[in-house]
């Protein structure tokens, strides 16, 4: 398939898949971004994500992954994806390129509000550490005002990917491979509490006892956790103890991509009590190291 067929094919995807919650398409939002990192999307794996939040209301997120010898914030950069003004959110990537070994990367994009994150993972079999990535110049200081949160729940050394999302100026830390009590609904209450966030619902303690992991947002301009995610990886997202909305069970019903693949489906809890689901679909899946799990996302190419 030619370059611009392979564009094409993609952009395809996105406006149909788009369309099921009634999101429109602009090719002079989406193709640039297509166009920019052309040369990743033959090998990528393409997840699209929607969520039951009214922030998320109206929009439909793209992500997919990308080799590690192409620097998605050098190529965003170059595009005008993205300006520099000095926050350290700016800094962030190059930073764990000095100090972490990297097997990948992704990004992820709004057909509405653009360029948005982009994704770093870390080499299967070694998660990094979090006090490495603590002590990192441009690391929220949210990090080492939470370090004994994570590290009393047997993280210290769990995070797997890291995604930086410029938009909003924060960072998600993703742990798989959690202790199982972790998933406990007395352990996810009590982690509530100790981030002074409001006690979930029964639905979602519920649902949590079903992950696998789960991811946590930090930002520059607070010491707080901003929001806490539990993931679940499913083939019948329907069948989950969520309510994922009229639309998005329309979408889960109707896309046409990846039927057969899993999905991703996030319980979210923001610092203000917003309690809301998010679902990801892949465009394109295939097995290959840790990337299957794509975190937001969703691990994804959020998290969201």
């Amino acid at each position: 398939m030619s370059g611009t067929a392979q564009l094409a094919d993609v952009f395809a995807g996105v406006e149909e898949s788009a369309g099921l919650i009634d999101v429109a398409c602009s090719r002079e939002k989406v193709w640039p971004v297509l166009e920019a990192y052309e040369d990743a999307l033959p090998q990528a794996i393409i997840a699209f994500r929607v969520a039951t939040n009214s922030r998320h209301e109206g929009e439909f997120d793209c992500r997919f992954t990308m080799p590690r010898h192409i620097d998605p914030y050098l190529r965003a950069r170059a595009h005008g994806f993205v300006t520099e003004t000095g926050r350290p959110v700016e800094s962030l990537l190059a930073d764990i390129q000095r100090h972490c070994p990297i097997d990948s990367y992704g990004i992820d994009f709004g057909i509405v509000g653009g360029f948005r994150k982009i994704w770093v993972y870390f080499p299967g079999g070694s998660s990094q550490s979090l006090a490495k990535l603590r002590d990192l110049p441009s690391m929220p200081a949210a990090l080492a005002d939470n370090f004994a949160f994570f590290a009393d729940r047997g993280l210290a050394e769990k995070v797997d990917v890291v995604a930086i999302d410029y938009r909003s100026g924060t960072v998600n830390l993703y742990f798989t491979g959690f202790p199982d009590d972790l998933r406990r609904p007395s352990q996810v209450l009590a982690m509530h509490r100790a981030m002074g966030m409001p006690d979930p619902s029964e639905q979602m303690l519920r649902f949590c006892e079903k992950s696998f992991g789960f991811y946590a947002t930090l930002s520059w301009d607070s010491p707080r956790i901003e929001r806490i995610a539990f993931s679940v990886k499913t083939q019948d997202p329907l069948s989950l103890p969520a309510r994922l909305g009229p639309k998005i069970e329309h979408f889960v019903k109707s896309v046409a991509y990846g039927t057969d693949d899993p999905k991703m489906v996030y319980a979210a809890m923001t610092s203000s009590g917003e309690e809301y689901y998010k679902l990801q679909s892949y465009y394109r899946f295939r097995t290959r190291s840790r990337l299957d799990l794509m975190p937001s996302i969703d691990h994804a190419a959020d998290a969201a």
